[in-house]
């Protein structure tokens, strides 16, 4: 497998294990806290908190609630710009919305005091949409100690007693690249192989892992496997679960409109070849 190895960071590191004056304690393994965000915001957005939950686990041993109404647990605000907590800050104005408004894929992190109904400092991740939201919650997630790449890596995570967070604002601003992301070198017989042994394939299951790490180092596009393999055909939630998550797919060089070279093997009729075959491949 061949990964082009990239890691964007917020301009500081807000996470901090020790107190000082200049932060507040998000969570510990002996306080309660709990997540604020909205059930109607995107299901990958949603799917970004459920792993921020269980980040918070591995690191902390305490398991955060995820709630939909302020409370004095409420330490932590999550939320594109779309969604009513962000929406409820802004008209406050506690938040600017002018730093994600028609922006792309962008995030802001920052502390806010005296929040109604909340605790009386918090941390609050917005995003201008989709990624830009499940890359603010990476980017904390990679702040607290766990590594993007735990899973394929094996990178343990180290335990921590007190999150603290340092006031301010963060953001890595709008990618100066559009599409960023791997090619999967899926050559027989190693990572052919081994997804066979460890998922049955290049199947949703596996895909699910490669996503999550994408999204957690910031990227945004894959090349799927393509050597005997057809991403749309062989398991049909691929597709599925590559637009829940936030990934956008795309082919290989020598693979048409989308359609893997597999599917043509499949479900293909006569000769690969325009000057013989016009319509049977207008047809594919």
């Amino acid at each position: 497998m061949m990964f082009c190895c990239f890691q964007a960071n917020a301009t500081d590191q807000f996470v901090q294990f020790v107190p000082d004056t200049q932060n507040f304690k998000l969570a510990s393994t002996q306080e309660s806290f709990s997540i604020l965000y909205d059930p109607l915001d995107d299901k990958g957005i949603q799917r970004a908190l459920l792993n921020l939950q269980k980040d918070f686990i591995k690191v902390l041993r305490n398991e955060p609630g995820m709630v939909t109404e302020p409370g004095k647990e409420s330490k932590l605000i999550i939320g594109s710009l779309q969604s009513n907590p962000i929406r409820q800050l802004i008209k406050q104005g506690k938040l600017n919305g002018s730093e994600l408004e028609g922006k792309k894929e962008k995030y802001i992190i920052t502390t806010l005091q005296n929040t109604d109904g909340t605790s009386d400092e918090i941390l609050v991740i917005a995003g201008s949409d989709k990624r830009g939201t499940i890359y603010g919650i990476y980017e904390l997630s990679a702040q607290i100690g766990v590594f993007p790449w735990y899973y394929w890596a094996d990178v343990p995570v180290e335990q921590q007693e007190n999150i603290y967070i340092k006031k301010g604002t963060y953001t890595d601003g709008e990618p100066a690249v559009k599409y960023r992301g791997i090619f999967l070198n899926d050559e027989a017989p190693a990572l052919s192989g081994w997804s066979s042994e460890m998922f049955g394939g290049f199947n949703s299951q596996l895909y699910e892992k490669v996503f999550e790490l994408l999204l957690r180092l910031k990227g945004n596009f894959l090349w799927p496997a393509m050597w005997g393999s057809a991403f749309y055909d062989d398991d049909l939630l691929n597709g599925p679960l590559a637009h829940e998550m936030g990934i956008i797919i795309g082919t290989s060089h020598h693979e048409l409109l989308g359609r893997a070279h597999a599917e043509w093997r499949r479900y293909g009729s006569g000769e690969w070849d325009y000057s013989k075959n016009e319509a049977g491949l207008t047809q594919f």
